[in-house]
């Protein structure tokens, strides 16, 4: 059966294709539609004479986010809404075989946007499995991985086609995302990719062995970046927790963020000391486990932040072999008398309910005895309270405790409950799993939270729910109703932004802690209540049975102050600028937050409050003052490298780029406390770079103006300007890349390009034909003897750092005097021939030339680079070409 001709006229295609192409470069897309529409009407075999104006239409067009033929595809279908006689299954199978092929053929890299219309038109799904699965290997012939990615999740082709072959190169690209589409929804390809990633993590990994199977794949220095153990670690934990996979399956990475959570131990213990003995223990066995290289890596730790007798101590404790130990600990070891050579693992005995004195004149205390702490871990104690606890009317304080997991479990479940009445405070023990999962104490959590007249008091409770959700799923299935919730947290909010407008309008006002390193809760309490609370035990192990006395004390009171608090709060609301009725509070807590940030778009002086503010180019140019302060622009040009800051984990990008210029700057790393910024800029006479709530503690542990506030909306390359010119910093070409942007280190050493070949064969690095072509390269150059006895040419920032001799890398191991081994595996080999010589970092190893990111960085910055001499820097720039 043909198709029924709809106009006896029969238009030809190409008038069509012609007429529509004039409109599309008219820009006029409403005469554009009606034109498509009538003429589909007139053609003679529409379904054919589209593919036909589709296969002459032009692909991708420069500034425009959709092509001709995507408008006509839009069209299209909406035209055969209108006639469904126009369809695949009124034509012969040959010819519809005929128009899927040439429909297919369509979907290719130069027309992204076809896929969906196409696929919809054409029906393309109903074509054979291997007919289709052609299509996807051929645009992975054209390295277009996404576009082949896309096709196959729109037709459902992951169960033909090989997770590696198509997900590895998205990685490399750094299109995770879409191989995380590709996978979804395929259990064993989930697990496929979540393993693979975790394959990556191992400490032998070598991303050079997987970029060989795809040679010609174009990957960029920033993207292979991102193939580091750390950044993959995370991707897996998180792809684990979004596809339920089981944590066995991942072992590389579990134990990557467990080395981590390690170092985070010890920095926190023994550098900051703000861990107790007991805590660290306790973490230190959950971490390291049975996990024989853990325990060693734990007593080499010990060695370098503690002591050989501690690390002696644990030594023994999990009975490492005398070969694997580091050098002074068996020594020590036979030297401990019996006494020491068993550490103390637990120490619940012997606590008093009430502190030190000097404990209680520093911090806030329960008004409570001991027997006025009741553990609930049965149905029947449950039941016994609940009268109580639901009483109409009553005020209930609620807080939550939950194992720190460090990231190495993605999920956090709630270990205990606290719920603080009258003079009375109950700790629900949800560790006792049949009483956690009975069906009468999932009633009891939806009862309370339900009632509205039981006021429930939180502070910041939106982590606990989180919690709450982790630990019964039943909540997820069927959500809890909240009602009779006050968040202590807006309330707090409230009090600090009426604080700083009567200091800006009016006379000031001083509130308890201002200025004060406290934050959170525990701000919160010092404002109202004169003393903060007690943090030591917030990192505890609370799964741990029984409970240390301190830990009961800790958690009893996190939720009693919630009720000491209210009570000040609500009797004189007007004395910390709240309004009567403090519940009014959170329902108007959506507006604040837009009106917060509507200032922070403005860059607000009452946002600021004796704030250093960084703020954008722009503004900062109008204005010529940071938040009232005057900047340094009248001052002196300063050069990059007399500035040092500290940037804290927010402002990664920022330091990257201040580094690129030549600024020395210290970035905290992911894991790192903000309190790490201020001990920086104290000791190394830094300027704190933050944005963020982390502003207000640090700013009041530095010296005035020292601690400086960026807008975290803004891109990083914006807010590196607006420190350069708030310091008045004047960078010139020669200062880029004068440091390390890996390690801040400002000495490197020269690398001839015959050394780095003879260095690269030596670590196994060359494959054959690597081998051949750097041998080619070696007697081109000893055939030139214009050019193999000459000094290479010096980079551009050569008078801006340290330079030291090759002859400190140590020949044998290839390491630096301070241990960095030289990174040869990411040199890639086809730059032999073109590099004359690398530079080495001599603090990381990282390995650098010559290219052409020297110029987009001088492109990107060019408004605020210091040129004296034109003329002299483009020489320079050409010479080092």
């Amino acid at each position: 059966m043909s198709l029924v001709h709809l106009d006896t006229g029969g238009l030809d295609p190409a008038v069509l294709r012609d007429q529509l192409f004039e409109l599309w470069t008219q820009k006029d897309l409403k005469m554009l539609r009606l034109a498509a529409l009538q003429g589909f009407s007139n053609l003679d075999d529409p379904l054919e004479a589209v593919l036909t104006i589709l296969e002459s239409c032009p692909g991708r067009q420069k500034g425009r986010s959709h092509t001709l033929g995507y408008h006509i595809l839009l069209e299209f279908q909406t035209w055969m809404k209108e006639h469904p006689q126009v369809s695949l299954s009124s034509l012969p199978q040959q010819q519809t075989l005929s128009l899927q092929h040439r429909a297919l053929r369509l979907l290719t890299d130069s027309q992204p946007n076809f896929v969906a219309a196409v696929i919809d038109i054409y029906q393309l799904n109903s074509m054979a499995p291997s007919v289709l699965r052609s299509q996807i290997i051929r645009l992975q012939a054209l390295n277009s991985y996404k576009e082949a990615a896309d096709i196959a999740i729109k037709l459902k082709l992951q169960n033909e086609l090989s997770v590696e072959e198509l997900c590895i190169p998205l990685i490399l690209q750094d299109k995770l995302p879409m191989a995380e589409s590709f996978v979804k929804g395929y259990k064993h390809l989930e697990r496929a990719l979540v393993t693979l990633l975790d394959s990556w993590c191992h400490p032998y990994f070598d991303v050079n062995q997987i970029t060989t199977q795809f040679p010609r794949l174009s990957i960029s220095r920033h993207h292979m970046g991102g193939i580091q153990p750390k950044m993959l670690s995370k991707h897996v934990i998180r792809l684990m927790e979004k596809f339920n996979i089981d944590q066995s399956l991942c072992p590389n990475a579990l134990h990557k963020r467990r080395l981590d959570t390690l170092r985070y131990l010890m920095y926190k213990a023994f550098v900051e000391k703000e861990m107790t003995e007991e805590n660290w223990s306790d973490f230190v066995q959950t971490v390291v486990s049975d996990d024989l290289e853990l325990q060693i890596q734990l007593v080499e730790m010990l060695v370098r932040y503690s002591c050989l007798r501690k690390a002696a101590q644990w030594a023994i404790r999990y009975n490492i072999p005398r070969a694997r130990l580091p050098c002074g600990v068996w020594e020590t070891q036979q030297t401990l008398p019996q006494h020491l050579r068993h550490i103390l693992l637990d120490s619940t005995q012997g606590e008093d309910w009430v502190p030190s004195p000097s404990h209680c004149e520093r911090f806030y205390q329960v008004p409570l005895t001991r027997d006025r702490v009741i553990f609930v871990d049965t149905a029947e104690a449950l039941q016994k309270y609940q009268t109580l606890l639901l009483k109409e009317g009553g005020v209930v304080g609620v807080d939550m405790e939950w194992q720190p997991t460090f990231g190495c479990n993605p999920t956090q479940q709630v270990a205990l409950i606290q719920l603080a009445v009258s003079e009375q405070v109950f700790l629900i023990d949800l560790c006792e799993k049949s009483f956690c999962q009975h069906p009468d104490t999932i009633h009891f959590i939806r009862k309370l939270f339900s009632q509205p007249k039981i006021l429930k008091l939180g502070y910041g409770m939106s982590g606990d729910l989180k919690c709450l959700l982790a630990t019964w799923h039943q909540l997820i299935d069927q959500p809890l109703q909240m009602d009779g919730v006050l968040d202590l947290l807006n309330v707090h909010q409230k009090i600090q932004r009426s604080k700083k407008n009567r200091t800006q309008n009016g006379p000031k006002v001083v509130l308890v802690g201002e200025d004060s390193a406290e934050k959170g809760l525990s701000l919160l309490v010092q404002q109202v209540l004169r003393q903060p609370l007690d943090k030591t035990e917030q990192m505890s192990n609370w799964e741990k049975r029984p409970l240390r006395v301190s830990q009961i004390r800790y958690a009893v009171a996190d939720a009693y102050c919630l009720l000491d608090v209210y009570k000040v709060l609500s009797s004189r609301p007007a004395d910390f600028g709240l309004p009567a009725d403090l519940r009014t509070i959170s329902t108007i807590q959506t507006e604040k937050v837009k009106e917060k940030k509507q200032k922070n778009k403005v860059n607000s002086k009452e946002e600021c409050h004796g704030a250093q503010r960084v703020s954008s180019p722009s503004s900062a140019a109008e204005k010529g003052l940071l938040c009232g302060e005057q900047s340094c622009a009248d001052l002196p040009p300063v050069p990059p490298q007399q500035l040092r800051v500290v940037c804290d984990n927010m402002l990664q990008g920022l330091g990257r780029y201040l580094r690129c210029l030549g600024v020395d700057v210290v970035m905290l790393e992911n894991t790192d406390d903000h309190k790490k910024a201020a001990e920086l800029a104290h000791r190394e006479g830094r300027f704190i770079l933050t944005c963020g709530q982390p502003y207000q503690s640090l700013r009041s542990q530095v010296g005035e103006g020292r601690c400086l506030l960026l807008d975290c909306s803004e891109k990083a390359r914006d807010q590196a300007v607006g420190v350069l010119r708030y310091f008045n910093i004047k960078p010139t070409p020669s200062d880029i890349f004068s440091r390390c942007q890996a390690c801040n280190s400002d000495e490197y050493v020269a690398v001839p390009r015959a050394d780095m070949i003879n260095m690269l064969k030596r670590g196994g690095f060359l494959q054959d034909q690597d081998v051949n072509l750097s041998d080619q390269v070696l007697q081109q150059m000893e055939a030139e003897p214009s050019t193999s006895g000459a000094t290479p040419a010096l980079p551009r920032y050569t008078h801006q750092c340290r330079w030291a001799s090759l002859s400190g890398l140590d020949p044998d191991s290839l390491t630096f005097p301070g241990g960095a081994p030289l990174q040869l595996h990411t040199v890639p080999h086809g730059l032999l021939p073109k590099i004359p010589v690398f530079y080495a970092c001599t603090r990381c190893g990282k390995v650098f030339w010559d290219g052409s990111h020297f110029e987009r960085v001088l492109s990107m910055f060019q408004d605020v680079f210091h040129i004296t001499n034109p003329g002299t820097e483009n020489a320079t720039a050409a010479a080092a070409q």
